[in-house]
């Protein structure tokens, strides 16, 4: 079977099971596409089509344009990997175990600095939620909590984007957003990915998913993941000016716009990292720590060490995460394949059968 065929077939099934809502699948290898469709419905209710220019709220699709930017940062001279964050942030001394260790931006970037999600009951934000609070109020309760770990000795996903985030205000003078704009989005012309809606009229309504079927999220809408940790998402936030940019979550973007960005990443960044910067990013970074089995972590995304220890199709140095509001995405240099999945129903969006069986049909496909 053709990949436009399996493909075909593998979103239908997925609207038809209700596990899928709408989305868009983009496929290219070589810069040659292989696989561009939009599918389903933008807004179940009002019978709304997806399009290429369907503008998603991005969830973690968002990290990998922030720390782009950090780097970005590093090669204009005004940042560095192993600056410690408190020289940016004098506020942000978390403590582990009677001590005050140093946090470098490095740790930030591949979520080694002894952070995680969940701290509920603290008053930290992690950019899901529609709470308006600044940087500086956010990061100190968070600089309050104990470190889980010594920076640098273990690996947990973690609001270090976030973190990562307020350093690059900090440096830069400005907001996130006007960072992210001038490195990443204005550079490769993604007029629609922003820390702020640009049309609201073609804004995705979000879904999860349920025992019985998809379905539409309110405000302050709870899932609970694979590990038992509570998510709370709050569609409105996308429209709230006063929440903190949240560099971890708190960004829009359509999949036109996406695409051409990992595409650009596929090819190097040539228009936002100098190759060396490029080639240090893209590798893996988090020295004997794993990620998971046969995983470790770039500066910017997943890395793929041993295939068949990670049970995946994907070549070594395969590079890759999602978003928790439904979308998954991969680089595979050795094959040049670059592989976007976005959609507006979560979880079945960001990983599990439907995000695996893309995944297989692509490379059953070459």
């Amino acid at each position: 079977m053709s990949v436009t065929s399996s493909l075909d077939q593998i979103t239908a099934t997925a609207m038809a099971e209700g596990r899928i809502v709408g989305g868009a699948v983009m496929v290219s290898r070589g810069g040659e596409p292989l696989y561009h469709k939009s599918f389903g419905l933008a807004d179940r209710e009002a019978g709304k089509a997806t399009s290429f220019d369907t503008i998603y709220r991005l969830a973690s699709v968002t990290k990998p344009m922030v720390s782009l930017t950090a780097l970005a940062l590093c090669d204009a001279g005004k940042l560095s990997v192993e600056d410690a964050v408190a020289d940016h942030l004098p506020y942000f001394t978390p403590r582990y175990k009677g001590t005050t260790p140093t946090i470098r931006i490095r740790h930030l970037l591949t979520h080694t600095a002894g952070l995680g999600y969940g701290y509920a009951g603290t008053g930290v934000a992690a950019g899901l939620r529609d709470e308006t609070i600044d940087f500086e109020t956010n990061f100190t309760r968070l600089a309050a909590q104990e470190l889980h770990f010594e920076p640098g000795t273990a690996w947990e996903y973690s609001v270090a984007i976030d973190v990562l985030g307020a350093v690059i205000a900090k440096v830069t003078g400005g907001t996130l957003e006007d960072a992210v704009h001038r490195y990443i989005t204005g550079p490769l012309g993604m007029t629609d990915t922003a820390f702020h809606v640009t049309d609201a009229a073609r804004l995705a309504s979000n879904y999860g998913n349920t025992a019985a079927g998809a379905e539409r999220m309110g405000d302050s809408y709870v899932q609970r993941d694979d590990q038992g940790n509570e998510l709370i998402y709050s569609p409105s936030r996308a429209f709230n000016m006063q929440a903190f940019q949240s560099g971890g979550a708190g960004m829009v973007g359509t999949p036109t716009d996406l695409f051409a960005f990992f595409e650009h990443v596929r090819l190097g960044a040539p228009n936002i990292l100098k190759p060396d910067t490029f080639r240090m990013a893209s590798s893996a970074q988090t020295g004997a720590v794993d990620r998971v089995p046969g995983c470790k972590f770039s500066f910017f995304s997943d890395y793929i060490v041993d295939p068949a220890v990670a049970a995946t199709p994907e070549s070594a140095g395969t590079l890759g995460w999602g978003g928790v509001y439904g979308h998954s995405w991969f680089i595979d240099p050795a094959k040049e394949l670059t592989v976007l999945m976005m959609s507006n129903t979560a979880p079945a969006g960001v990983n599990g059968a439907y995000v695996e069986a893309v995944r297989d049909a692509v490379y059953a496909g070459l």
